[in-house]
């Protein structure tokens, strides 16, 4: 099962937005800490709607603590960066994928890349343009790899 990963996420209505992308599509969402919000944020709450029972959510204090869940289910981690190796679109994503994506001032941190199995960016023309919002790209991202997978029939 694909899973979408924020690693220390700091704007409520994105990591509002992206729960409510995964909740529309069946999709794990795990948060890992220190978050740059409380997790009781309003703005967090009304970015998701009223969907917030839909979502499977999973805290992580810490990235030790998410490394641990992630050796006990496996899978690759594929981390999203404007610096990634492939084109998103090129990539061959599977089925037990964990979709990484940074903070939304500073990406991934480098150590965290450096254990990725693979990273990904999603192109841009505009070159005067550093990174799409945190959001969108979790959504292009994920739409992707589940496009790919047969997940979207």
């Amino acid at each position: 099962m694909l899973r979408v990963v924020l690693v220390h996420p700091q704007i409520p209505p994105n990591t509002g937005n992206i729960a409510r992308t995964c909740a529309a599509t069946g999709t794990e969402l795990h948060l890992v800490g220190p978050l740059g919000f409380e997790i009781s944020d309003r703005y967090l709450k009304r970015a998701g709607l009223d969907y917030w029972p839909y979502v499977k959510l999973q805290y992580h204090e810490s990235i030790d603590s998410f490394k641990a869940i992630h050796q006990e289910l496996g899978g690759r981690w594929i981390g999203f960066s404007t610096g990634g190796q492939y084109n998103y679109i090129q990539f061959q994503f599977e089925t037990n994928d964990w979709l990484l994506f940074g903070c939304e001032t500073k990406g991934l941190p480098a150590d965290i890349l450096g254990d990725c199995g693979a990273t990904v960016f999603i192109p841009m023309s505009e070159t005067g343009v550093r990174s799409l919002n945190l959001s969108v790209s979790a959504a292009v991202g994920l739409f992707e790899a589940k496009r790919q997978l047969g997940y979207l029939a």
